[in-house]
């Protein structure tokens, strides 16, 4: 709370004028980010010529979200706001599963991913590898490699596994694009 009084220009009891306490800050700021990250869902699903494209566009939105995160958040927020904890998880397993499965969907219509994928096991293995992020941060060395570079790691490891060969193209057309 010191912080964002300095960052502010303000008190924090002017700050706690506005806010009953730090959890009430807090879940707000947690409801924002998870509704602008919902618009970013829906901008990607849109505006993608397929869904490989649209993974790719999920990729650039992680990167620039987690880029902007400290590790440590997630774990404070498991531990000391447990109900921020909780719609964050709530939009894991509802919104975020919705959407990989409708990009899996999409993917196997287009020819992009392949057909014989069964979309429930993927689906769930794909929420577990985000989980294991959140969830189990100090698994990896931070000192070598940002939240981002993890993601975007596991993110296209997921995508080479479920790629079709068209699928496959377009990933290499896509990451040629984008570097």
């Amino acid at each position: 709370m010191d912080d964002i009084a300095k960052h502010l220009g303000m008190s924090k009891k002017t700050i706690y004028q506005h806010f009953s306490d730090k959890d009430e800050l807090v879940n707000i700021v947690i409801a924002d980010k998870i509704k602008n990250h919902e618009c970013t869902i829906e901008d990607g699903f849109k505006n993608a010529k397929d869904a490989v494209e649209e993974v790719f566009f999920a990729i650039k939105s992680m990167d620039e979200t987690l880029n902007a995160l400290n590790a440590k958040l997630f774990y404070d927020l498991q531990k000391y706001h447990p109900k921020a904890w909780l719609h964050f998880n709530t939009f894991k397993e509802n919104k975020l599963k919705e959407t990989i499965y409708k990009n899996l969907e999409r993917g196997v219509k287009e020819g992009l991913f392949r057909k014989e994928l069964n979309l429930d096991i993927i689906t769930q293995m794909r929420l577990d590898q985000v989980g294991i992020l959140f969830n189990h941060q100090n698994q990896y060395d931070s000192s070598k490699h940002s939240i981002a570079q993890i993601m975007t790691e596991i993110t296209e490891h997921f995508l080479y596994g479920i790629c079709s060969s068209k699928g496959l193209e377009r990933i290499h057309t896509y990451n040629h694009t984008t570097k």
